[in-house]
């Protein structure tokens, strides 16, 4: 089996609760969503078609790091990448898996912690989240809502009030500030003053490495 594969590097982990670990990206090509804000515009199509058997010479060649990280574009898109988590698990790496919210997340082999997105508004694909997604999640998964404006902020504390219910057991609601829209430090004021039950999550890697994040095999 082949992946259409954008890239494969070590890096520290930017985002969710493992920030601040090296992680080794594993980042798939092709993406469903066109989000106005997107990070990685250059993931949305292309990539090389690589096994499985090689991506994971790849891996196990890589020297030492805390997990991987299986991102995108959206990986859930392509049929092998189910298979490559569960081969990442039996060869026991911890594993955790970035989707846009838009796919049935079940797919993915426990137990490999899913990231998984809720697009705001100002991205322009606020519809897409499958909302079945929320009765697969356990314990130690994460949502990530991005959050450009005041409308994104109002989206995401309704959100979380309406499915609090759902989100109590162990799951961590994120919410990012996006990139040259939302003053962290303002977003910071907004959860406190409406007393938001979130995670504030900064791109690490930006801070470390403001002129563009390093990247190493």
């Amino acid at each position: 089996m082949h992946l259409a594969i954008c890239e494969i590097f070590r890096s520290i982990q930017g985002e969710t609760t493992r920030a601040g670990f090296p992680s080794l990206f594993i980042r798939l090509a092709g993406c469903n969503l066109n989000c106005a804000w997107c990070d990685t515009p250059y993931a949305r199509g292309g990539g090389n078609a690589i096994s499985i058997d090689d991506i994971l010479h790849t891996v196990t060649s890589a020297g030492r790091f805390h997990h991987i990280t299986i991102t995108g574009g959206e990986p859930l898109l392509q049929d092998a990448t189910p298979a490559l988590i569960q081969q990442l698990i039996d060869l026991g790496y911890e594993v955790q898996v970035e989707t846009n919210g838009s796919i049935d997340i079940s797919l993915i082999p426990f137990p490999a912690r899913r990231i998984v997105d809720v697009k705001s508004p100002s991205s322009g694909e606020a519809k897409s989240f499958l909302r079945e997604n929320l009765h697969h999640l356990a314990p130690g998964d994460e949502l990530k809502i991005p959050i450009a404006d005041e409308n994104d902020f109002i989206f995401a504390k309704n959100f979380i009030e309406k499915y609090k219910r759902m989100l109590y057991n162990g799951i961590v609601v994120n919410v990012s500030p996006v990139s040259g829209r939302m003053n962290p430090a303002k977003l910071a004021e907004m959860m406190l003053d409406e007393h938001l039950d979130a995670r504030l999550n900064l791109q690490l890697h930006t801070f470390i490495w403001p002129g563009g994040e390093r990247k190493n095999v």
